[in-house]
């Protein structure tokens, strides 16, 4: 492990990756905790532009902007990082079933999972937000995971496919272990670096997710995200007004936070892969 570690940080991309993300995450997690204003509260006059008294102005109900940023990015951070899990949770479940079952239980399983890709997925997070009541931040990760794990869990079982054909799994199969024992104990540690791959892809697409549907209206309810902040920046014209500071800063966020989390994937993907380490 301590090997890895040293090899992570000796790719720049994944520095760099890291050192953003950092930087996101305290901003997310220690803002608020500093400056412990109501987002909602408001402070100012309409799209009043950035002074010394608001850092970021104040939106389209003269509220604080820079505090809008600060708990957006906090729950936008939540949805990601809820989404990646169930995501990559789901479609590790499937995957790795599926190619050390093989048989009839691969072809069920992976036909399902090719069901849900053949439909796009954007069009049942529609309809999900659409249906549920209670769109809580929570909730919106919940959704958006269930859509999102069918890449996943194709990966996945082409990866088991591959691994269970070696020989430390027949030595284990000898010991008498279950097909779940197997899995969990000679299968999923060999891809944990895929799999942490995978939930940081995941992790990135819920907050992508989180913000299309905020754009459209099915955003969460009773709290701020980055995509709910520009959902208000688009019903309000901030753009043909000129209020740059309503819709700027949570693009800046988004763009940061995505980006931080792709260059560390590519970082990895430096480390882990064996063709690109070799050249």
């Amino acid at each position: 492990m301590k090997d890895i570690i040293i090899l992570l940080f000796r790719s720049k991309r994944f520095v760099v990756g890291f050192v953003l993300f950092l930087g996101v995450l305290s901003f997310a997690l220690i803002g608020p905790v500093l400056n412990p204003k109501n987002p909602f509260q408001m402070v100012g006059g309409l799209f009043s532009p950035p002074s010394d008294k608001f850092i970021l102005g104040t939106d389209n109900l003269g509220r604080d902007v820079f505090t809008q940023l600060m708990y957006g990015t906090r729950t936008s951070l939540l949805i990601g990082c809820t989404a990646g899990v169930i995501a990559t949770s789901i479609g590790v479940t499937i995957g790795s079933i599926a190619g050390y079952k093989g048989g009839m239980v691969e072809e069920i399983l992976m036909g399902i999972t090719n069901v849900f890709i053949t439909i796009p997925s954007i069009v049942i997070l529609i309809l999900l937000s659409i249906a549920i009541k209670t769109r809580s931040a929570i909730v919106m990760g919940l959704v958006i995971g269930i859509t999102a794990w069918p890449w996943t869990a194709r990966a996945v079982r082409a990866q088991t496919s591959s691994l269970k054909t070696r020989e430390h799994i027949d030595i284990a199969r000898i010991t008498g272990f279950s097909s779940l024992e197997m899995i969990i104990w000679e299968i999923l540690p060999y891809m944990f670096s895929y799999i942490f791959m995978a939930f940081i892809l995941q992790f990135s697409g819920g907050i992508l997710n989180e913000a299309t549907l905020s754009m459209l209206g099915l955003g969460p309810f009773q709290t701020v995200s980055l995509g709910v902040m520009l959902h208000w920046a688009l019903l309000w014209e901030a753009v043909r007004t000129g209020a740059w500071w309503a819709f700027i800063p949570p693009v800046i966020c988004l763009s940061m936070t995505t980006f931080s989390l792709m260059s560390m994937n590519s970082g990895m993907d430096e480390v882990f892969n064996p063709r690109l380490r070799r050249s």
